[in-house]
C-alpha cells in the first residue's frame, strides 16, 4: 500500500510541475526564488512590473509560475494579472517563470540565457 501511495504522489508532483498552468508556491531556496518543487525562478528583462510580454511561443519556453486566483502577496512576492486573465507570481512587481530546460531542481540552464533572463536573487 505505501509504494502505491508514494508512486500516486510522484505522479501528481510531476503532472504539477510539467503543467505549467497550475498554480505553484514560491519560496527561497539556497539564496535563490524557485517553485514548491523546488525550481529554479526567473525574471524576463523585457517584461515591466506588473506586465507579462512572454505569452505564446515564449510562454512555452518559459513557462509563467502561475499563483491560485485567490493568491495574496507576500512581502517582495506581489501577484500580477496576465492578459488571459490567469494569476501569475512576481517578484518586486516583476513576473516569474521556470524554464522548460532545467530538468531537475537546483537546475540554473536558463541564467542570463541571451542576457535578458535571470534568476531572482532576493
Amino acid at each position: 500500500m505505501r509504494k502505491h501511495t508514494a508512486a500516486a504522489l510522484a505522479f501528481a508532483c510531476a503532472a504539477l510541475f510539467s503543467a505549467g498552468a497550475h498554480a505553484q508556491a514560491v519560496k527561497t531556496q539556497d539564496g535563490i526564488l524557485v517553485n514548491s518543487a523546488g525550481m529554479t525562478l526567473y525574471t524576463f528583462d523585457k517584461d515591466s512590473a506588473g506586465k507579462s510580454v512572454c505569452v505564446d511561443q515564449c510562454a512555452k519556453a518559459w513557462p509563467p509560475a502561475m499563483a491560485p486566483a485567490d493568491a495574496k502577496p507576500m512581502g517582495d512576492l506581489t501577484v500580477i494579472t496576465r492578459d488571459d486573465g490567469s494569476k501569475q507570481w512576481a517578484h518586486k512587481g516583476k513576473p516569474l517563470y521556470l524554464f522548460t530546460k532545467d530538468t531537475k531542481p537546483g537546475d540554473k540552464t536558463g541564467d542570463n540565457f541571451k542576457e535578458i533572463w535571470h534568476v531572482v536573487k532576493p
